[in-house]
C-alpha cells in the first residue's frame, strides 16, 4: 500500500493504484448483490410452495417486485442529487435493505392467511425503497472517485463490476442451496447477514471515500429526517402497490407513455436534427430492449420453477437446488465479459465492429435462441422424461451471450446519443423500460403457469409452448432489428459526434458504459 496524491489534488491511501474507497465500495456492492440474488434465487420458489400462490399469482407478483425495483432509483437518486448526498442514500438505503432482507426470515406458518404473509409484503417493500436509495447512487460514487479524464476509471468499473457479479454468484449458490436445503429463513437470513456487512462496511469506510458523495448543500436535521421519513412513506407505497399488482401495470403504462410522449415532443420540437434523430433511434432501443427483459428475467420467474420440476438434476447422486442455477449467469459474465471487450476492441481496430442497433438484434436472437433450444431439448427427451440438465446450462449461456451485446451496449448508446441537458432523462427511460420489462416478464410467467392445469405433463406443455411462441416471436423481431440496424445507426449520426460531446460526460461514464451483469445498473442491473 502507498500515498500518494491523486490527480484531483486529494492525498489519500492507494490499493492496486486506486483509491481505499473502491475497494470499500466494491465489498458494499458486492454484498448488497449477494443479499439482492440470494433472495431472488429463492423468492418463486417460496411464493408457490410456501405462500402456496399459484404460479400465475406467483408470476405477476414477482413481475411487479422486480418492476419496483428498478422504478425506486428514480426516487433515490432524485433525492440524492437534490438533498441528502450519494453517501447518506446509500448508508439509509443499506439499512432499509438489512431490515427487509431479515423480515423475510419470518415465515410463518404458511399459507396466505395470517400476519406472516403481511410481513412479507413488507420485506419486499423495504427491500424495493432500499434498492431504489442504494443502488441509484454506489455506482456514482465509484465515478466521484476520478476526475473525468482519469484513465484508472475504466479498470475501476471493471473491478467494481467484478463485485457485482461475485456478490450474485455467491449469493444464488449459497442462500439458494441454505433455502432450499435447510429452510426458507435460513436462506433469507443469509441474505439478510450479507446485507448487514456490506452495511458495515460502507459505514466504516466513510473516511476512504475522499469526501464524495456528500450533500450539494448543508441539510439542516429536521430537513435530512423529513427526507428519510419520505423513504418510510414510499415504503408503505410499495407495501400496498406489490399486493396489487395490476395497479403497477397502470402505472408502467400511463407514466411511460407521458414520459415517451414527452421525450419525442421536446425532440421534435427544440432539439436540432441530428440531436433529434439520436433520441430517435435511442427510444427505438429503448423499446427493443423491454422485449429483452421481459424473456431474460424468466430466469428468476417461470425458468426457476421449470428446473424445479421438469429437469433432471441430478449430479453424482446429488439433487442440485433449482435455485442454484441462477449463479450461472454471473458465472457465465465472469468469463465471457473479457471475451466480448476484446472482441468488440478487436474488431473495432478492423473497422469491423456491430453497431448499437446490430448488437441489439443479436441479443434479441440469442435470447429468443435460448428458449428454443430448451423446448427442443425437453422434446427429444420425451414429455414423459425430466429435462437433461445440459440445456439449463446452454439457455443460460445463450442469454449471458444476449445479455452482452444488449445490456452493456445499451447503456454506452444511452450517454452517447442523449444531449446534456436530456441525458439523466434519457437514462431513466432506459432504466423505465427495464421496470416495463420485469413487469412483462411476470405477465409471461403467468402465462406460463396457466390456472386449473392438471398433471406435471400437462404443466410442461403449457409452459414448453409458451416458450416456443416468446422464442420465435424474439427471433422474427431480432432478425427485423438487424435488417432495419443500418438506418437506426444512420440516425445516430456517429460520425459527427466528438469526444467532447456533452452528452459522453453523462455521470463520467466512458464510451463502453456502466458495467453490466446481476445488479450492475446505475440503478441496478442489468
Amino acid at each position: 500500500m502507498t500515498t500518494q496524491t491523486l490527480p484531483d489534488g486529494d492525498s489519500a491511501g492507494t490499493f492496486l493504484g486506486h483509491p481505499k474507497g473502491l475497494f470499500v465500495l466494491f465489498f458494499a456492492e458486492m454484498w448488497e448483490r449477494f443479499s439482492y440474488y440470494g433472495m431472488r434465487a429463492l423468492l418463486i420458489l417460496y411464493l408457490t410452495k410456501h405462500w402456496l400462490f399459484s404460479d400465475s399469482e406467483a408470476g405477476v407478483i414477482y413481475g411487479a417486485y422486480t418492476a419496483l425495483v428498478y422504478i425506486t432509483p428514480v426516487l433515490g437518486g432524485y433525492l440524492a442529487d437534490k438533498y441528502l448526498g450519494q453517501r447518506k442514500a446509500v448508508l439509509y438505503g443499506a439499512v432499509l435493505l438489512t431490515f427487509g432482507h431479515f423480515l423475510m426470515g419470518f415465515e410463518g406458518d404458511g399459507g396466505q392467511g395470517g400476519a406472516a404473509l403481511n410481513i412479507f409484503w413488507l420485506a419486499l417493500a423495504f427491500i424495493i425503497v432500499g434498492s431504489g436509495f442504494l443502488k441509484a447512487n454506489i455506482s456514482v460514487i465509484v465515478g466521484q472517485l476520478y476526475p473525468r479524464t482519469d484513465t484508472r476509471r475504466d479498470p475501476a468499473y471493471t473491478i467494481f463490476y467484478m463485485g457485482i457479479n461475485l456478490g450474485a454468484f455467491l449469493g444464488s449458490l449459497l442462500c439458494g442451496y441454505i433455502g432450499e436445503t435447510y429452510g426458507w429463513s435460513y436462506g433469507f437470513g443469509l441474505a439478510g447477514f450479507g446485507m448487514l456487512l456490506g452495511l458495515v462496511v460502507f459505514g466504516l469506510g466513510k473516511n476512504l471515500l475522499l469526501g464524495r458523495g456528500e450533500p450539494p448543500k448543508p441539510l439542516s436535521k429536521m430537513a435530512e429526517l423529513g427526507l428519510y421519513v419520505v423513504g418510510l412513506f414510499t415504503v408503505v407505497l410499495c407495501w400496498w402497490m406489490v399486493q396489487n399488482q395490476s395497479v403497477v401495470g397502470v402505472f408502467l403504462g400511463v407514466f411511460g407513455g407521458l414520459l415517451v410522449a414527452y421525450v419525442i415532443g421536446t425532440a421534435v420540437i427544440k432539439l436540432p436534427a441530428e440531436d433529434r434523430d439520436r433520441i430517435f433511434a435511442a427510444m427505438f432501443l429503448i423499446l427493443v430492449s423491454i422485449v429483452f427483459w421481459a424473456l431474460f428475467e424468466q430466469a428468476g420467474n417461470s425458468l426457476s420453477l421449470f428446473t424445479d420440476r421438469q429437469v433432471d438434476r441430478n449430479f453424482f447422486g446429488w439433487e442440485m437446488p433449482a435455485s442454484m442455477f441462477q449463479s450461472l449467469n454471473a458465472a457465465y459474465i465472469f468469463l465471457l465479459a473479457p471475451v466480448f471487450a476484446f472482441l468488440w476492441t478487436a474488431l473495432g481496430r478492423k473497422g469491423m465492429e456491430p453497431s448499437a442497433p446490430f448488437k441489439f438484434g443479436l441479443g434479441v436472437i440469442q435470447v429468443g435462441l435460448g428458449f428454443l433450444v430448451l423446448v427442443w431439448g425437453a422434446q427429444s427427451a420425451g414429455m414423459d422424461a425430466a429435462v437433461p440438465v445440459i440445456f439449463i446450462f446452454l439457455i443460460y449461456l445463450l442469454h449471458t451471450t444476449g445479455e452482452l451485446c444488449l445490456s452493456p451496449v445499451g447503456l454506452s448508446a444511452m450517454n452517447r446519443l442523449a444531449p446534456a441537458h436530456m441525458a439523466s432523462l434519457i437514462m431513466g427511460v432506459w432504466f423505465f423500460a427495464s421496470a416495463t420489462g420485469n413487469f412483462a416478464a411476470g405477465l409471461i410467467s403467468s402465462a406460463a403457469g396457466g390456472e386449473g392445469l392438471e398433471g406435471a405433463e400437462a404443466g410442461k406443455e403449457l409452459v414448453l409452448s409458451v416458450y416456443t411462441t416468446v422464442g420465435w416471436y424474439a427471433m422474427g423481431i431480432g432478425v427485423l432489428v438487424l435488417l432495419v440496424s443500418p438506418l437506426i445507426k444512420k440516425l445516430m449520426h456517429l460520425n459527427t459526434l466528438t469526444d467532447g460531446d456533452p452528452a459522453d460526460d453523462l455521470l463520467g461514464q466512458n464510451e463502453v458504459g456502466e458495467p453490466q451483469g446481476p445488479g450492475a445498473h446505475p440503478a441496478t442491473r442489468h
